[in-house]
This record gives structure tokens, C-alpha cells and sequence, in this order.
């Protein structure tokens, strides 16, 4: 299993890499004001997958952050109660079957 993950990952290089080498030819992005950016075509689409994936995760993070604050007030709400619990009362459908002697 170990081998097929190394032959899938060197096969997705081998496609990115071509792709990157296909479209080397330099592009010029155009802001506002007048300002251009010359870079090649793969550079421009890997510097905005990035900021892509880094302004998902951003946005992502504040949900993690209020999880986790309502993880450690219910473990600390559940550690309060010190309420003994009786155990519950055996399931008859998950007993072993009893022998009929």
C-alpha cells in the first residue's frame, strides 16, 4: 500500500510538473492604478491557490476556536455535577442467548 501512495504521489507530480513547464510563458496581471505583474502562468495560479487554502482555513479557524470553547465549558460543566451514576439496566437484545438445560 505504502508503494501505490509513493506511485500516486510521483504521477501527480510528473502531471503538475508538466503542467507547469506547458504554461511557463510570462502573463502580466493588471491592478488598479496602473500597476502589472509579470510571472509565469504557473506561478500565478499557485500563488493564488495558496491564498486560497490560507483564506479557507482563516475563515474556518474562528468556528474551531468557538468548538473548543464549548468543549472545555461542557467538560467542565460535566466534572462539576459529581452526580453518581447508576448503571443502566442490561439490554436483553445484547445478552448471550441462554442455553434452554
Amino acid at each position: 500500500m505504502r508503494y501505490l501512495l509513493w506511485l500516486i504521489k510521483f504521477l501527480l507530480f510528473v502531471v503538475l510538473f508538466g503542467f507547469a513547464m506547458h504554461n511557463a510563458e510570462p502573463i502580466a496581471l493588471k491592478f488598479f492604478l496602473g500597476y502589472t505583474w509579470e510571472a509565469p502562468l504557473a506561478l500565478v495560479l499557485l500563488v493564488f491557490f495558496v491564498l486560497g487554502a490560507l483564506l479557507g482555513l482563516t475563515a474556518a479557524l474562528g468556528q474551531v476556536v468557538r468548538q473548543r470553547r464549548e468543549l472545555v465549558a461542557l467538560r467542565k460543566e460535566l466534572r462539576g455535577r459529581n452526580v453518581p451514576q447508576q448503571p443502566a439496566a442490561p439490554d436483553p437484545l445484547l445478552e448471550q442467548p441462554r442455553d434452554a438445560l
